[in-house]
Order: C-alpha cells, then sequence, then structure tokens
C-alpha cells in the first residue's frame, strides 16, 4: 500500500475567501471518492491550530499500490480537479511513502 498526503496553503485576502477556498479544495478532492481505480482511502481535513508554520488543508488518502498512484496522477477526474484547484494554492507540499 502507498499513503500519499499533499498539503496546501490556500490563497486568499480576508479569512472569508480563504474558507471559500478551502471548502473548494475539499469538495474538488473529496468527489473523487469511488472514481478512481486503487485509491482505496481519501480524507481532507482542515487545520485548526492556527500556528503560522502550519498548512490549511491535508489530503491523506491510500492507495493499493505505486501503479495506482501512478494512475492516479493522470485519471482524468483527478486531472479536473487539479485544474479546479490551481488557482486556490499558494504552496503545495506532497509526502508519498510505502507501508509495508
Amino acid at each position: 500500500m502507498i499513503r500519499h498526503i499533499v498539503m496546501w496553503n490556500v490563497r486568499g485576502d480576508t479569512p472569508a475567501e480563504k474558507a471559500r477556498g478551502i471548502a473548494q479544495l475539499q469538495r474538488s478532492f473529496e468527489g473523487l471518492r469511488g472514481r478512481i481505480p486503487g485509491l482505496l482511502h481519501l480524507e481532507i481535513g482542515v487545520d485548526v491550530s492556527r500556528v503560522d508554520y502550519a498548512c490549511d488543508v491535508v489530503l491523506y488518502s491510500e492507495f493499493e499500490s505505486q501503479a495506482a498512484l501512478d494512475a492516479y496522477g493522470t485519471h482524468p477526474e483527478h486531472l479536473r480537479v487539479k485544474d479546479e484547484v490551481a488557482e486556490l494554492r499558494i504552496a503545495r507540499h506532497q509526502v508519498d511513502y510505502v507501508v509495508p
């Protein structure tokens, strides 16, 4: 199994703008559930710590294999979501790792 974790900081000049961006990001990624072969689990979390070094949103997902994660990267539904949220983020961090 492969865990795929992505964290974003979201664009927004006001707390309301940032909240709208976070909500859009959540909706977009949650819409992928059940649409991607090999995607076993998908969870979106929103930071509540508000510390200055925290990211705003995290995507935690699990794939049955590296091949499934690779296919996700080019899947049309994932590419659609990437386009939807591209302008919402100001920073993105990613970690993929194998779960024994």
